[in-house]
């Protein structure tokens, strides 16, 4: 695992613009989540340990807040010729199979996840109606035991932001296996 906070984009910097293909065959670009006025981008992968732990959780907010106003896209920037686990069929199947209730994209090139700074996966931002950064960090504070959580640090990211105060914390720590780049 790692745990790491060094991060690129801080709070009140730009979501970067991308153009990736997502599982469901579509592609997509920043604007497309334009009628969203909260935006959770999420670095993925199918493989690590921590993304499965934290998915079904994850599902869980995408379901929960996407009628609220709060659209998630999931990135996979992985290596998936030295992680097969991470190719573009597998992420098909995968979300199809847990019912993903968001789009889940390939960045093959990893150019999105440069420009990001994503560090790990799973690495949520969340961006404002403007799409500048309002946070990054864990997803909550246990990601082997859901019902030891105490703490919901997403979840209260968005909160804060549908209610329109300041988020606080902005950057946390983000935990899970380093993004595979490529060689």
């Amino acid at each position: 695992m790692a745990e790491l906070g060094e991060y690129l984009l801080h709070s009140g910097d730009r979501a970067p613009d991308f153009q990736l293909p997502g599982v469901d065959g579509k592609t997509y670009r920043l604007s497309d989540f334009d009628s969203y006025p909260l935006l959770a981008v999420v670095f993925w992968c199918n493989h690590c340990p921590y993304v499965q732990a934290w998915e079904g959780r994850t599902i869980d907010l995408g379901r929960r807040y996407g009628p609220r106003g709060v659209g998630f896209v999931l990135i996979n920037s992985n290596d998936a010729r030295a992680y097969p686990e991470d190719r573009l069929d597998a992420m098909v199947v995968r979300a199809r199979d847990k019912g993903y209730p968001f789009p889940y994209l390939v960045d093959e090139s990893q150019a999105t996840a440069r420009a990001y700074g994503a560090l790990v996966t799973p690495h949520p931002m969340l961006f404002g109606p403007d799409r500048k950064l309002l946070f990054q960090g864990k997803i909550d504070n246990n990601h082997q035991y859901r019902d030891r959580v105490t703490e919901k640090y997403l979840e209260r990211a968005i909160e804060q932001a549908l209610g329109q105060t300041p988020v606080s914390p902005a950057e946390l720590t983000v935990a899970g296996c380093t993004v595979k780049w490529k060689a």
